[in-house]
């Protein structure tokens, strides 16, 4: 037979354990405060000046008793009954100066600490004033002023932080009882991981609890922050995630090497814990996003790259003030450009694109950047000379950037014609525009596969590079023509990561072209902070080459991304290689054998020496009119011939 008692246990509702019987209390009063407080302007205000009232005469009275250790002479008894209401009323009228009567009781701030104790601190020293200038009588002894003030503040902060508390302590049980908590570990108990912690604390609902700080700093070690102990080295994260339960771990130190981050990103896959990175210095100095908007941690975090600094007084001067049109603005360049150009303060940003829906997007972003800058969107094709160059006579533009282009390098190859026209036809038309209505400067955005190129692609990139180069040396050209490559750019449209993470999003396999395959990364902002950095540089006729730091195994980077995503490779998600695809190198070079480098004033831009202009394979306009009547007529075969003579260090691909 059951325990009746037992079960006279069991059938008793949730709300009458002790406990929920507590926090219903707890709600009941809480309630009936702010209802109170909420109702009218005067009932409000009734009910605070009662709450002060009371405890100011409390305070008032004790001070009496502690300086006479409790037993106050019969004159000075005598002398609190005559002033305690005056200099009750005193302390009102100053709380009520310093705001404290607006301010709802069960929310207590720093900010209503200082204002009890400047109106504390003022009323003392009214008391003060009374008892060296006055008649003795007429204000308290100096012992009773003083205990007078401690009390007067404490319990005034007493009673409103107990309120905060009993509203946190409900409402935040309330929350978390519907929200599964995630214990957190924070790594980093600086500024930006106490910022963290203080607001995640102050937000019980959010599902982030966190419960331990992890440093490497001994000072820090052992001691305490929001009330959460400070552990460490970080290296004994595995100890400390037992003891405390951890779910996820969240890296708050953003000026962490990508080194550190992958020795902890290891560190805790192996433990099975979630890591979550806080946002950048700069986002967070810039106001992009705040400080508890934690994010996964990215495949850019962990491949080695040391921030860039750059020169931003020389970008600024470039830029500010000034006419800019970017080309190719709905792409992954073009739209950084834009953005990072808005941030120098242009005259006016025209942005050219030829995709609609990729012009749609960038403006949509463009829209809460630019702050009072004219700025305009132009459907247009570089290819189109007549569109092209009525927007440089309206605009009239001293600064083109030039993104637009062809790039997906599989897909030139079967259209060789294509690529020649947009890449070669398009740069060189729009150059000599540029020239002929008076453009400062011109900068292409070139790529490491121009040098000694395996694709098409690459090679209508070497072509361009050479157009712009016979436009700087004409003899009426003004305008300073450059053009800066780099390699790869981490989540480009059509590049290698946004495929390698739609394939593990369906469950693999991902596709690698060879085992040994490697390519250079950078960041787009990373990229397109060093393209203004060369723009500031050319002279005319320069090629500028970015330090993209050491090539990455694409093998590596598919593990990573797949070890990212929560998944194991091999077991979880194949890997599998299908061989290099038409016009594809197994690795990139930064110069060809006619070329050396050479430093400039910015340590991660390099210059090239001896480099070909555009006169080596003849007059431009020549090899350019050939090229034009070819793409009309002649088979992708003899094109590829064709480019052949025009670049000879060109090697069509043979699969």
């Amino acid at each position: 037979m059951p325990d009746a008692s037992h079960s006279a246990d069991a059938a008793l509702p949730r709300a009458e354990t002790p406990d929920r019987r507590i926090d219903a209390a707890l709600r009941a009063l809480i309630g009936s405060v702010d209802r109170t407080l909420g109702a009218t302007h005067w009932t409000r205000y009734g009910a605070l000046l009662v709450f002060y009232a009371a405890e100011l005469a409390i305070a008032f009275y004790t001070a009496y008793e502690i300086r006479w250790d409790f037993d106050t002479p019969p004159d000075f008894v005598a002398q609190r009954a005559v002033l305690i209401w005056t200099i009750v009323g005193c302390k009102l009228l100053l709380l009520h100066s310093f705001g404290q009567f607006r301010s709802m009781l069960s929310y207590f701030s720093l900010a209503d600490f200082s204002g009890i104790v400047v109106a504390m601190s003022a009323a003392s020293g009214i008391m003060l004033g009374l008892w060296y200038f006055a008649e003795p009588a007429a204000a308290p002894p100096r012992g009773v002023i003083l205990a007078d003030f401690v009390f007067s503040i404490g319990l005034l902060a007493a009673f409103r932080l107990s309120l905060r508390m009993m509203r946190s302590r409900v409402i935040d049980q309330n929350k978390s009882g519907r929200v599964f908590e995630r214990r957190i570990g924070i790594l980093g108990a600086g500024d930006v991981g106490s910022a963290l912690a203080k607001d995640l604390l102050a937000r019980r609902g959010s599902g982030l609890r966190p419960v331990v700080f992890l440093d490497d700093d001994s000072v820090k070690i052992g001691r305490s922050l929001h009330g959460l102990a400070v552990r460490g080295p970080i290296s004994g994260l595995a100890d400390v995630a037992k003891e405390n339960q951890l779910n996820e771990i969240i890296i708050a130190m953003p000026s962490a090497t990508p080194k550190k981050i992958k020795e902890i990103v290891d560190l805790c896959r192996h433990l099975g814990l979630k890591v979550e990175l806080v946002p950048s210095v700069t986002q967070l100095a810039l106001g992009e996003v705040k400080i508890d908007r934690v994010r996964p941690v990215e495949l850019e975090d962990l491949l080695g790259r040391e921030p860039v600094n750059l020169d931003s007084d020389e970008i600024a001067r470039l830029i500010e003030g000034r006419t800019v049109l970017v080309t190719g603005a709905g792409g992954s360049i073009g739209a950084e450009l834009c953005r990072q150009i808005l941030a120098n303060k242009p005259r006016e940003l025209v942005l050219v694109e030829q995709t609609e829906i990729a012009l749609f997007d960038v403006e949509g972003d463009l829209a809460a950047r630019a702050a009072g800058i004219p700025w305009h969107g132009l459907i247009a094709d570089v290819t189109d000379e007549a569109r092209m160059a009525g927007i440089l006579a309206t605009h009239r533009p001293e600064l083109v950037f030039h993104a637009a282009a062809h790039k997906h390098v599989p897909l030139m190859e079967r259209q060789p014609g294509e690529a020649l026209k947009n890449n070669t036809l398009g740069t060189a038309h729009l150059a000599r525009l540029a020239s002929g209505h008076g453009v400062g400067r011109f900068i292409l955005i070139s790529t490491d596969k121009a040098i000694n190129p395996t694709s098409v692609m690459g090679v209508s990139k070497r072509l361009a590079e050479k157009a712009i180069q016979a436009v700087q040396h004409s003899p009426e050209n003004k305008t300073v023509f450059m053009a800066v490559r780099f390699g790869n750019v981490l989540g480009s449209s059509g590049s290698v990561i946004p495929v390698f993470k739609k394939q593990i999003t369906q469950g693999g396999p991902v596709t690698v072209t060879h085992p040994d395959v490697t390519r250079y990364f950078m960041t787009i902002p990373e990229a397109v902070g060093l393209v203004l950095q060369a723009a500031t540089q050319g002279t005319g006729g320069e090629i500028f080459v970015l330090d993209m730091g050491a090539p990455v195994k694409i093998h590596d980077v598919a593990r990573q991304l797949i070890e990212l995503s929560g998944y194991r490779p091999g077991v979880d998600i194949e890997i599998e290689f299908v061989g290099l695809r038409p016009g594809e190198k197994l690795f990139e070079e930064l110069q060809h054998s006619e070329e050396s480098h050479e430093a400039t004033p910015h340590p991660r831009v390099l210059r090239l020496k001896n480099a070909p202009d555009g006169n080596g394979t003849g007059p431009a306009s020549a090899w350019l009119g050939e090229l034009r009547q070819a793409i009309g007529s002649e088979t992708p075969a003899q094109l590829r011939a064709r480019l052949r003579s025009l670049v000879p260090e060109y090697t069509p691909f043979e699969g």
